[in-house]
């Protein structure tokens, strides 16, 4: 009788437990140890932003306002910024300690088109440390933040990107030379500025050669910058809030720890160039859950730094659940690098769907890099309507879409065995499972270095429908089981 009720008071704490922490189950049962996630604790205090003299109308920077409201809230120990409904106009937002960025339905954040707003700070762009313009929304080293509601962030983005001519229609072509400022700097490749040319044409990969302050600042609207950068902060919540039309990259979790992501929106044009959704990057403890991702760019994305720079901060990426997400338009549905150099290990993608990607599954390194990307586990992936590859590896990258590299001719598959060093990638032990493609244009590739094939990747339970075949080139220990591919014209 004592055991019966020992252990009807021991389930009875698991449901509470269970019942107090809803993301409990995105851990259990994984294929890796990983410990529960749980949403920040907010105080239970609020302000409003139309009490700090802030204009709903769009017609003037709200700034000041944003910056009065949270130094209100964190003087008093933290609480939830309300942003009611608006078009709220205004210059970058830093996040603070303990404080929940609330919009409201109806409420619209729009980040102003004015490089002055947006000073050069010392950041990480791409895995490579340098300097970029300060995002619109920042936190760094901030503890229990999130960003809820069911409003818009809108980072302007236009103001700040370039455009290929072949991405747009004609007269959405003719509108950007028709610019004050602007240029085609080459023969269908239009930029914002002479600002934005110079920088580009000095720079190396996105990083442009400038000593001086003078120099750097000459340069500044090429510097743009990611959207919403959260650095080195613990026990982060997005939810439930639309994130659009960022300037480089949407959403950047950088070094962060116990993060969630649920049912949010990120969204940017198909042509907007470097527009990923989500770039999560040397995070350890993460929930990416039942949301819709439709990018210039990559859709979900894994990194750990670029090369040397990426090596020197050594943190991986690890203990990441992807469960439940959509992907639209982008250059993959779910992407691992080609920045990996700290490594990416203990990533679980289950029940997901990409719908008109570039790619589906995309795996991409490239000599120089360095770092290991094993313990992935995919399972239960529907697509259609992939426009190349269903599942990629590619130790080749250049910095293209694989659509581009493909429309280029690109091809290193006759290549010539190198020493193994740190510069080396490895991807090793990745099970895929479950997985039904309809209609792409190649079923997979496997395209590793002859110095360090892509090692014990397991297929099962694959069907794909595509126009190519497989092909594999210097990989080994792949196993197969139930893989089907069927061509058509």
């Amino acid at each position: 009788m004592k055991r019966n009720v020992l252990t009807l008071i021991l389930l009875t704490l698991v449901v509470c437990m269970s019942a107090t922490n809803p993301y409990k189950q995105y851990t259990a049962n994984l294929p890796f140890a990983m410990q529960q996630v749980e949403a920040p604790v907010i105080p239970d205090r609020q302000v409003l932003l139309s009490d700090f003299q802030a204009d709903p109308t769009g017609l003037h920077l709200c700034t000041e306002s944003f910056a009065k409201a949270i130094d209100a809230l964190s003087q008093q120990g933290g609480g939830h910024l309300i942003v009611p409904r608006g078009v709220w106009l205004t210059g970058p937002i830093v996040l603070k300690s303990n404080i929940d960025f609330h919009l409201e339905k109806g409420a619209v954040v729009l980040f102003a088109p004015d490089e002055n707003l947006y000073p050069l700070i010392k950041t990480s762009f791409e895995g490579l440390d340098t300097r970029r313009c300060q995002s619109p929304l920042s936190a760094n080293g901030a503890a229990n933040i999130s960003i809820t509601g069911d409003g818009v962030i809108d980072g302007n983005g236009q103001y700040w990107r370039p455009v290929k001519k072949a991405k747009v229609t004609e007269s959405h072509w003719n509108r950007l030379l028709s610019q004050p400022g602007s240029m085609e700097m080459k023969k269908g490749y239009w930029v914002p500025s002479e600002g934005y040319a110079k920088g580009e044409q000095g720079a190396n990969m996105n990083v442009p050669n400038a000593q001086t302050d003078e120099e750097w600042n000459a340069v500044k609207r090429f510097l743009r910058p990611v959207m919403v950068s959260l650095v080195g902060c613990k026990n982060v919540l997005l939810q439930g809030v639309i994130f659009q039309n960022s300037p480089a990259w949407n959403l950047h979790p950088l070094m962060c720890e116990n993060v969630i992501i649920d049912q949010v929106l990120v969204r940017n044009p198909a042509y907007a160039q470097n527009g990923d959704a989500l770039d999560l990057e040397s995070c350890k403890n993460a929930l990416i859950i039942n949301s819709r991702f439709d990018a210039g760019d990559d859709g979900i994305c894994i990194k750990s730094g670029k090369d040397a720079d990426g090596r020197r901060r050594g943190i991986p990426c690890e203990n990441v659940v992807v469960d439940g997400c959509t992907v639209f338009a982008g250059h993959g549905g779910f992407v691992v690098g080609s920045e990996m150099s700290g490594g990416v290990r203990n990533i679980s993608v289950k029940n997901c769907q990409f719908v008109g990607t570039d790619v589906g599954l995309r795996f991409k390194s490239t000599r120089g890099r360095g770092g290991i990307v094993e313990n992935i586990f995919i399972d239960g992936i529907s697509m259609s309507d992939i426009a190349t590859y269903a599942l990629t590896f590619n130790m080749y990258y250049g910095g293209k879409s694989v659509a581009e590299a493909l429309a280029d001719g690109d091809n290193n598959k006759e290549v010539v065995a190198e020493p193994v060093t740190e510069e080396t990638p490895i991807f090793r032990h990745i099970d895929i499972r479950n997985v039904n493609c309809y209609h792409a244009g190649f079923a997979m590739e496997f395209n590793g270095l002859p110095e360090m094939p892509i090692d014990g990747i397991n297929l099962e339970n694959i069907n794909i429908s595509a126009r190519h075949d497989a092909t594999f080139n210097y990989s080994r220990n792949i196993t197969k089981k139930n893989v089907n591919v069927t061509l058509y014209k």
